[in-house]
């Protein structure tokens, strides 16, 4: 999936660079960076399209690297495809990308910073860079921008994450309002969420469940009630019986 998804960025690159020299703006929305989306154009597209030479030897480059898997080659080759076309938010964001996946994610947030210094609503930048402070331990940043791509996009996921660095920021409030908003989500039923069962392997569980349980934790822990707490649990419960969490949780309040 990786390479597919690079690919698709660097191919999206040759139908902007040659539509900016015939100046021909191009409106191009980013993609999600786990975005599983087929190349919209194929590297021997590569010759049609007038883009200049360096141009198009550092795409070549970059396309063999990805295809014999040196993805440092292949990530010298992107820093060249944007030394040379500095303005192409899609080569920053794949740079990004890049360090997301090799989990070096300082770097990542610092180029996502980078797109959303010349873009604010970019929400794959967002998206990166919420995750990479997440990752880093900064949950407070992680947590500014879940919010701006939240307010961006009204995505449920989004608003998942939001509750859990609410709560984890104790800003217990803000946490029980999101949970709220949840779980008056139409979509919510139909969405799920991955924890480790009583046997501590991962499966799929209604995010119901999860937010239900949370809300238990932030009423405990906010308004001090734990029979409102409990029923939160024993709620959770009856839609996951090995539901790990509210079983912890229900056993400590009783």
């Amino acid at each position: 999936m990786k390479v597919r998804i690079i690919i698709f960025f660097i191919s999206s690159l040759i139908v902007s660079v040659a539509n900016a020299q015939a100046k021909k703006p191009v409106k191009t929305e980013p993609a999600k960076p786990a975005a599983q989306t087929e190349p919209q154009a194929k590297p021997q597209e590569l010759e049609k399209a007038s883009i200049n030479t360096l141009t198009e030897h550092f795409y070549k480059k970059y396309v063999t690297a990805l295809r014999w898997n040196d993805y440092e080659v292949a990530k010298d080759a992107l820093y060249d495809l944007i030394m040379e076309n500095p303005q192409n938010d899609s080569l920053i964001f794949n740079l990004a990308y890049y360090y997301y996946e090799n989990q070096n994610y300082p770097s990542s947030v610092l180029v996502s910073q980078q797109l959303l210094a010349r873009n604010p609503k970019n929400t794959a930048a967002l998206e990166i860079s919420a995750v990479g402070y997440e990752f880093m331990g900064v949950p407070d940043r992680s947590l500014q921008n879940y919010e701006s791509l939240y307010l961006l996009t009204n995505n449920i996921a989004t608003l998942y994450k939001m509750a859990f660095l609410q709560y984890d920021l104790k800003r217990f409030a803000e946490c029980l309002t999101s949970i709220d908003i949840l779980l008056a989500n139409k979509d919510l039923d139909a969405t799920k969420v991955v924890f480790n069962d009583v046997e501590n392997k991962q499966k799929e569980y209604p995010m119901r469940v999860a937010i239900i349980n949370l809300k238990g934790l932030a009423v405990q822990e906010h308004l001090g009630d734990k029979a409102a707490a409990k029923k939160l649990y024993e709620e959770a419960l009856a839609l996951a019986p090995d539901f790990v969490l509210a079983k912890q949780n229900l056993a400590k309040v009783k």
